[in-house]
Order: structure tokens, then C-alpha cells, then sequence
């Protein structure tokens, strides 16, 4: 069997399409027919099913393509073994963080990290999405969400506790909402989910309530979310890391903290494509950022105890 052929078909069931795997390897679409059509012809079976928008393996076909992943995965961690041999851990990671929890957590992991590998080149992008991850743009992507997508790998980062919070001058103007129901008439500043209407529900001891919003100030930039929150614009709902300096320093103060809020997700997970090869220098991001995570967790444990 040509190794060669090989590592193309697994491109091909990667890429999804002919097209596709012709843009990553950069050939010509009819060349990779071509060399399909003589891999299934030297092999004797038919490896992948074509429809019109796209290909997928036959049962013979998968089977093959995962004895493909686990040959390329160990030629390239042999390559880069060889390559790296005596040097100082090199290498680019592509790496997509959400905008509130990349900005206000995940800085400081980062640039400590980089001081840590100055030859890791960091590729580090600020948004929401996890289209990104799928059509192969990032390497690696941290998100905020209930459950992760069953066609991804997913590591646990830990929970996300929101607050409903307003600035000290808001509460003495205004006073502090009794009931979480009030929390619908309320100038509410919050982020949003594009074509979605937004709830929160809160839960206490074995009850659940759930409240629709309409939010007065709404953005997926969390710096802007913050400075809304402290110029007395109203009523913050946002993940604790967001406001959690400003509540030590008495200039914002939580409301409802006998209710535990959910509004977009509880969780954290870093996410990343099945099969595929890491380098060593994503490798080596990946477990230093879930060591972050579980380190922040702890502190935040400590935190809740102490309070």
C-alpha cells in the first residue's frame, strides 16, 4: 500500500470534498480524482461514497482512514521530533478565546505562557464562534456553553458563575431588585446570542425560575459590558471574572447571590478537532492553559469558602 496515497485519502476525508483537499494540498482538483480513483482501484474497494456537496467513507473506508490518522499522526510526531531535536520548543498555534474570558482570564495565561516559549509564535483571536475550529482556521478554541458538540473533543475548564451586579451608585439611587422577575423592567446590560431570545434562569435549592430579558445596553464585548456596568447604566448580568475586582473594591455590588444565574451557558470546554496531530508546541499550550483553569477553579473554590 502506497503511504502516500494513504495520507491523501485522509486529507480528502477531512477536507469533506474533493475541492477542499485540493485547496489544502494546494493540487489541482482533477489530480486528486485521479489519485482517489488509483488508490481505490490498487486497494480493490470502493473507500468513499460521493454525493454532490460531499464525500464519505464506506465502511472498508473508515476503517482505513483511522489506521491513516494514527500512521500520519505518528510520521509527523517522528518529523517533528527529528526537527526539534536540541532546540527550544518552536512552532505557531492558532488559538480563538471568547472575548470576555480571553480578555479578563486568559491574558495573563498567555503572556505568561509566551514569556515561558518565546519561540511558540501565538495566534491568539478574540471572538465567539466555533465555525472557525470546524472549517480549520484555529487549532484550538475555548467556548462557553452547556454541552459541547459531539463531533469535537472537549476539555473540561470548569463552571462559569454569573452575577447580576450594578455599580454602588446605581443601588443607591435606585435600590436593589427583591424578586428575579423584576429583572425584566430593569435597564438590563448583558450580552446576546444573534437571532435568539434571551432568558435567564435561576435556580434555588430544588426551584427554577426563568425570565425573559430585554436588554437596554447589549454587546459581546465585555470591557464595554463592564464600563456600562460601573457608569450606573443599569443592571449587569455577566460571567463573576467580568466585574469581580470592582466587587472586592466595593464599586459594584451583586444581587440575587442566593441564586445561582444561567443565561448562555455554565460551563467552559477547550475544544478541538478528533484525529488530529497536535505539535508539541500546541500540545504543550493546551495542557498548560487546562492547568490555568484548574488552578483559577481551586482559587475560586477557596474564594466561595472563605466568603
Amino acid at each position: 500500500m502506497d503511504p502516500n496515497a494513504l495520507t491523501l485519502f485522509v486529507e480528502i476525508v477531512d477536507a469533506g470534498n474533493l475541492s477542499e483537499a485540493a485547496r489544502r494540498l494546494k493540487m489541482t482538483r482533477a489530480n486528486v480524482s485521479y489519485r482517489l480513483n488509483q488508490f481505490e482501484r490498487d486497494i480493490g474497494q470502493q473507500l468513499l461514497r460521493r454525493t454532490t456537496r460531499r464525500i464519505e467513507p464506506t465502511e472498508i473506508g473508515q476503517q482505513l482512514y483511522q489506521h491513516g490518522v494514527a500512521i500520519r499522526n505518528e510520521l509527523l510526531a517522528a518529523s517533528e521530533s527529528v526537527t526539534t531535536l536540541g532546540q527550544t520548543l518552536q512552532g505557531r498555534v492558532r488559538l480563538s478565546v471568547p472575548t470576555g474570558y480571553g480578555q479578563y482570564v486568559m491574558t495573563a495565561w498567555l503572556l505568561e505562557f509566551k514569556r515561558l516559549y518565546p519561540g511558540i509564535v501565538l495566534d491568539v483571536v478574540f471572538e465567539n464562534r466555533v465555525a472557525d475550529l470546524l472549517q480549520g482556521e484555529v487549532d484550538i478554541a475555548v467556548r462557553v456553553m452547556s454541552e459541547p458538540p459531539p463531533n469535537l473533543v472537549a476539555r473540561d475548564m470548569g463552571p462559569v458563575r454569573y452575577v447580576a451586579c450594578a455599580s454602588a451608585g446605581y443601588v443607591r439611587e435606585h435600590g436593589t431588585p427583591s424578586e428575579l422577575k423584576e429583572l425584566r423592567s430593569l435597564p438590563l446590560i448583558t450580552s446576546a446570542v444573534i437571532g435568539r431570545r434571551l432568558r435567564v434562569a435561576g435556580y434555588i435549592g430544588t426551584e427554577r425560575h426563568e425570565v425573559l430579558l430585554e436588554p437596554t445596553v447589549v454587546s459581546e464585548n465585555f470591557i464595554f459590558l463592564r464600563s456600562s456596568i460601573l457608569a450606573g447604566l443599569g443592571v449587569g448580568i455577566v460571567p463573576d471574572y467580568v466585574t469581580r475586582e470592582d466587587v472586592r473594591r466595593g464599586d459594584v455590588v451583586t444581587i440575587f447571590d442566593e441564586w445561582r444565574l444561567s443565561i448562555f451557558g455554565n460551563h467552559m470546554y477547550m475544544l478541538y478537532m478528533p484525529n488530529l496531530h497536535h505539535t508539541k508546541a500546541a500540545a504543550t499550550l493546551i495542557e498548560f492553559i487546562l492547568q490555568r483553569a484548574r488552578q483559577s477553579e481551586r482559587e475560586s473554590a477557596a474564594r466561595a469558602a472563605g466568603a
